[in-house]
């Protein structure tokens, strides 16, 4: 039992843990951010696209 209760403490102290869960969180941000800058971007060069091909004789 006080080995059981020396690793809970550890594990409360560590702090580890809790900076790969916010750089977890972060990496999920930026991830979120850089696809949707893609689709953006994507969508506005095909409508530039469109406007090209539909001005050429």
């Amino acid at each position: 039992m006080k080995k059981l209760m020396t690793m809970a403490r550890q594990f409360r102290d560590d702090e580890n843990g809790a900076a790969m869960v916010e750089y977890t969180i972060l990496l999920g941000i930026i991830t979120i951010a850089v696809i949707a800058s893609i689709i953006t971007v994507g969508a506005w060069v095909g409508a530039r696209w469109v406007t090209l091909a539909a001005a050429l004789p």
